[in-house]
């Protein structure tokens, strides 16, 4: 499958789960890969993974924390000076943590909110301007490049899980700029949209996955009655990224198992 061949794509968070996994199925699919994250030897570790499978790299690493304007504008940098062009963003950068609302300090709430939030609303921002900027360079063009930007959300953007209400508004905001976001990139043929995981093994539920009683409980309110693996996330996130999803913009994608549906 060669749905990304010729294009430039940045993923956020790429240093494991399903960042990793989105990471290695657009290298798989034709995209040269920009891996974005705070800890260099998690994106060098997933690097080395997808450029051991080509016979030349196609995957670079950038070191950034994108709550911070500078870096992703440093990041936004490197990109126009390495590739001059950008296809497919993935914001999935993502924190996770758990506390009630009367005992939250201020600064847990800012924490998440600045990670799950604020992050997409940057990188959205800055990289979305060379995106929009490589599009209108085509508008002569009959054949207009994809481009698309795929926001990771949650299912508990939908339904509010148990002392995660900075987690839980923040995704639920996700989707809802997410929709916003699309409108705005519209005219410019970019579509955005975003997708909300429901429980997978990932490095945020890894701890509570090690509870069988908590393991169970998900099985049991699941309508296929399993835990996801993350790269059936990445697969949706790859097929809304593409142009097979060429119809689709201002949309959440729940992959949730069945979760909302028992």
């Amino acid at each position: 499958m060669n749905r990304f061949i010729d294009s430039i794509a940045v993923v956020t968070g790429a240093g494991s789960g399903i960042g990793e996994q989105t990471a290695i199925q657009l290298a798989e699919q034709g995209a040269r890969v920009v891996l974005v994250g705070r800890t260099p030897s998690k994106l060098e570790r997933v690097a080395d993974t997808i450029n051991n499978s080509f016979p030349e790299p196609v995957a670079d690493i950038f070191q950034a924390d994108v709550t911070k304007e500078e870096e992703v504008q440093e990041l936004g940098k490197f990109i126009q000076q390495k590739y001059g062009d950008l296809h497919v963003l993935v914001n999935n950068a993502g924190a996770s943590g758990k506390s009630t609302i009367l005992e939250m300090e201020a600064s847990e709430w800012e924490r998440i909110q600045d990670t799950n939030l604020k992050s997409v609303f940057l990188v959205s921002k800055i990289l979305g301007k060379m995106i929009i900027e490589s599009s209108e360079k085509e508008e002569q063009n009959e054949n207009k490049a994809n481009r698309s930007i795929v926001n990771v959300a949650s299912l508990s953007g939908h339904k509010a899980g148990a002392k995660i209400p900075h987690y839980s508004s923040s995704k639920a905001a996700v989707i809802n700029f997410t929709k916003a976001l699309a409108v705005e990139f519209a005219p410019y043929g970019i579509r955005v949209n975003s997708v909300s995981p429901g429980f997978a093994e990932t490095p945020l539920t890894e701890e509570g996955l090690k509870n069988k009683r908590f393991e169970e409980a998900i099985q049991r309110n699941t309508a296929l009655n399993r835990v996801g693996k993350p790269e059936e996330i990445a697969s949706v996130i790859s097929f809304a990224a593409s142009s097979e999803a060429s119809y689709m913009t201002g949309t959440d994608l729940l992959v949730d198992g069945g979760w909302l549906v028992t």
